[in-house]
């Protein structure tokens, strides 16, 4: 994964079991990195997930794959080449 897709990561991590907080981090040229993705939308939930499902987001995140994590999850945000490249985007809600 690229920069959007190693932030969600690590962000996930920090929010693990807080159930009010959403986000997403995506380039808005569609690419991310060297990945297909433009980013990834996490939640507090997605590292209890993650672990059920026999995924340590921690080891993703030291090997710099976090595209591969966030595949294997479905939380990848895959839109193609959009033709723009305005900046990265950044999105969080919290209830």
């Amino acid at each position: 994964g690229g920069r959007n897709q190693e932030l969600c990561l690590s962000l996930a991590m920090s929010i693990k079991g807080l159930q009010n907080v959403v986000a997403a981090c995506m380039g808005t040229d569609g690419i991310d990195g060297v990945s297909p993705a433009a980013g990834a939308v996490i939640d507090g939930g997605l590292y209890e997930e993650a672990i059920a499902r026999g995924l340590e987001p921690s080891e993703y995140l030291a090997n710099n794959d976090s595209y591969t994590f966030f595949q294997r999850m479905g939380r990848a945000i895959i839109t193609g080449y959009t033709g723009t490249n305005v900046n990265d985007i950044f999105v969080a809600l919290i209830r």
